[in-house]
């Protein structure tokens, strides 16, 4: 791949929430990365672990989890084109979560000297970073709204929404529906629940003409009534630069 192709999902990323010129734009371009095919389910990072590069998701997804319990895992975040899904190792030095592949996925290994230099010295993209570690931050309280008090439906219903409005947002979308290796065990580890009862949530959901799981394949059939069932509102994930 070439650098272009490398770092065009990041730069048309931050684009859509960001202002950043021409010269961020080779700054970025001329970052050492080290590209690497990964397939479902190996690690990047793990607890404990301490990265001395950041990964840049290319293509694919990657997800963010932890083990509680007796071995209970619950999925934080899902990560698409464009994201850097462990910024945080910049500052943060040793993992407190895992970090590992959804499908397969071509990754980006950026060391941490080179941005943390390209951060000192381009205020843009520094500027540009924190906002989309405040961004990350807001879709975890997000999240815990999510787990913490709307019901099953509306849990699954608002994580569809969250991927489409941000996979949308870098044009990776085919209408109403996009590509998520996702299995529903997946699923019910991220809205917490079981995967007996994600099971029921997605025939109700598909009963209702709202929304269709096929084969990692997500197509929204009504979007006014999946959004109202969603309590869904995008402000959260911060896709306007004026917000």
């Amino acid at each position: 791949m070439t650098k272009a192709e490398i770092t065009a999902p990041f730069l048309k990323r931050l684009k859509v929430s960001t202002e950043i010129d021409e010269e961020d734009e080779r700054a970025i371009k001329s970052l050492p990365i080290v590209t690497k095919q990964m397939a479902n389910g190996e690690a990047i990072a793990s607890i404990g672990d301490r990265p001395s590069a950041c990964c840049l998701v290319i293509e694919g997804f990657v997800l963010r989890s932890k083990i509680v319990g007796v071995g209970q895992r619950q999925i934080m975040a899902f990560h698409q084109p464009g994201d850097i899904p462990d910024l945080q190792s910049l500052f943060l030095h040793v993992m407190d979560h895992d970090v590992s592949v959804l499908g397969n996925c071509v990754l980006g290994f950026i060391p941490h000297t080179p941005l943390q230099e390209l951060i000192k010295h381009r205020p843009n993209i520094a500027q540009a970073l924190w906002r989309d570690t405040l961004t990350d931050a807001a879709i975890f309280r997000e999240w815990i709204c999510n787990v913490g008090q709307r019901d099953a439906t509306s849990r699954v219903a608002h994580l569809v929404l969250e991927l489409y409005t941000r996979l949308k947002a870098i044009g990776r979308t085919d209408g109403l529906s996009f590509s998520f290796p996702a299995t529903q065990a997946l699923f019910a580890d991220a809205v917490g629940t079981s995967v007996v009862h994600m099971n029921r949530v997605v025939q109700e959901l598909r009963n209702q003409g709202l929304l269709e799981f096929d084969r990692g394949r997500i197509s929204i059939l009504d979007e006014t009534k999946l959004r109202k069932a969603a309590d869904f509102d995008a402000l959260y994930l911060h896709l306007d630069p004026s917000l």
